[in-house]
């Protein structure tokens, strides 16, 4: 009975002690727990900072209880995604270190709270990035692409991502580390949400310069990302043809690995996707292959690519039309069989809608650009546009005043590259009494051209009123427009030019005054 004595003594002193290690670990784990609640409504967040609440996680985050740790490092995580301030807070209090020291002994829960926290610190700035690079981090985050459970590796994925993406010593610093080898097997797995955040983290690699993206390629990266372009998921082609984009359009080579995956002509089913960023990024593609070469561009051609943009164009609106109008302009740039083809595609009028209908002034700079690449190769590209009225619209924002420098300048070179070309004078009558002096040159130079060898032509200017129209013309002696009236005003009898004269009323007065003085 004594010794039953002392084990119950011995129990219930035992106990004394556990039981305010058992309160203070509940404590903890209620803190922890509460504070990463907590954390997720904004309105709480600087209430917390003022709480001093980073001091008070950190020493959690090296908890002996597992959950504890995690749950630190979940509430860090989401406090630093916040701000740059929250996020600078946590690279002053030196937690960075402490993560990557665990990132490499913990469990697979705590690894992936760990890479929460380092990509919600990297993703506000380059600074905030290299301050994770400078941790060492980037060693162990490689690392996690490599674990078993592929939650592990997206986490490891989102955070090389978010530090890639600010700036090429950052992409370069990622690719140093080992890890596009493994970003690209990770591509490879049957998890969609691994393939999603593998493609993007690829995309920011190589989207910095040539080289870089160079080295996603050599890993095989285009040979695995292709085929996807026709994947179910919306997301993952949204990826895709974004990280194509970013390889082809550093240069010719690399846009022709892109073409060597067998992209067309599936990626021109992409423009008619029901989500609108995979028809934009898949746009966005082919117009970076497209400016490349007269090659490439004509390999877009033959698979049907021009009918798809011009299609493409003519359902989107804003920004989304951006890519799709560019496409066609460097299409239409390369080679004028190229641009006739854009013609007889009925290219124009979705051009010229977003010349006139667009509200941002850089996508109407766009569709004048694209359109002065189309009309400038011949008189026979040049009739299209002017008989489509494209000439007049462009004159017209051309004119308007609360149009951008930018805008004003592409459409004054379509204009001139259109009008050197355009022989067909019906279209050109309007715009005598409308253009400004700059442009009234090219005008009056086509119909100095053209009249001297067209006896029907010039009927018709006098029938038009055009004759009248450059009488009325004050142009400075010696200059361009000067010599022009000069020269289509000799194509006609002297009486019929002073006819047509301002003054030729008042000559009359005049004449019949001296006349009647003579009486």
């Amino acid at each position: 009975s004594d010794v039953y004595k002392r084990q119950v003594t011995n129990y219930q002193m035992s106990r004394a002690v556990l039981q305010p290690f058992e309160a203070y670990q509940k404590a903890r784990v209620q803190f922890v727990q509460t504070v990463a609640e907590l954390a997720t409504r904004p309105q709480n967040i600087e209430a917390l900072q003022s709480a001093g609440v980073m001091a008070l996680l950190r020493p959690l985050l090296l908890d002996s209880v597992p959950s504890i740790q995690q749950s630190a490092a979940l509430a860090l995580g989401r406090l630093a995604s916040y701000s740059d301030d929250l996020a600078e807070s946590i690279v002053s209090h030196d937690i960075l270190k402490q993560l990557v020291y665990s990132l490499a002994e913990q469990n697979r829960f705590y690894k992936k709270a760990a890479a929460f926290v380092l990509r919600a610190v990297a993703k506000h700035s380059p600074t905030l990035a290299q301050a994770v690079v400078d941790s060492g981090a980037l060693e162990s985050l490689v690392t996690c692409l490599e674990e078993f459970d592929p939650s592990v590796k997206e986490a490891a994925a989102w955070a090389l991502s978010y530090i890639a993406k600010h700036t090429p010593e950052l992409a370069h610093a990622v690719v140093d580390a080992g890890a596009v080898s493994l970003l690209v097997l990770c591509v490879q797995e049957p998890e969609l949400a691994l393939k999603r955040i593998a493609t993007q983290a690829l995309s920011e690699i190589c989207k910095h310069s040539a080289e870089l993206a160079q080295t996603v390629v050599d890993q095989g990266a285009v040979l695995f990302l292709a085929p996807y372009i026709a994947h179910t998921d919306p997301q993952l082609k949204r990826q895709v043809c974004n990280c194509l984009a970013r390889i082809a359009a550093h240069a010719v080579e690399l846009a022709e690995s892109v073409v060597e995956g067998e992209i067309f002509p599936k990626i021109l089913n992409c423009l008619k996707d029901t989500d609108v960023m995979v028809r934009k990024n898949s746009a966005t593609c082919i117009r970076e292959i497209a400016k490349q070469s007269p090659d490439l561009a004509k390999l877009i051609c033959n698979s049907g690519g021009v009918a798809a943009i011009v299609d493409y164009i003519s359902d989107s609106v804003g920004a989304a039309r951006l890519p799709g109008i560019m496409t066609l302009g460097y299409i239409a740039a390369f080679d004028e069989s190229l641009a006739m083809g854009i013609i007889a595609s009925k290219g124009i009028p979705p051009l010229r809608n977003a010349l006139v209908k667009e509200q941002e002034d850089h996508i109407k700079a766009a569709a004048a650009w694209s359109l002065g690449q189309i009309g400038g190769h011949s008189a026979d590209h040049a009739r299209a546009l002017a008989e489509a009225d494209v000439l007049s619209h462009l004159l017209a924002v051309y004119k308007y005043p609360h149009s951008s420098e930018d805008l004003k300048t592409k459409a004054r070179k379509a204009l001139k590259s259109i009008l050197q070309m355009c022989s067909h004078l019906p279209a050109l009558d309007p715009l005598i009494s409308e253009a400004p002096e700059d442009i009234l040159t090219y005008v009056l130079h086509q119909f100095a051209k053209t009249l001297p060898n067209d006896n029907e032509a010039k009927k018709k200017f006098v029938m038009s009123e055009g004759l009248k129209k450059i009488q009325e013309i004050r142009a400075s002696p010696g200059s361009k427009l000067r010599t022009y009236i000069d020269d289509i005003n000799q194509l006609y009898p002297q009486e019929i030019v002073q006819y047509y004269s301002p003054d030729y009323a008042a000559t009359l007065m005049k004449k019949l005054d001296d006349y009647n003085g003579g009486d």
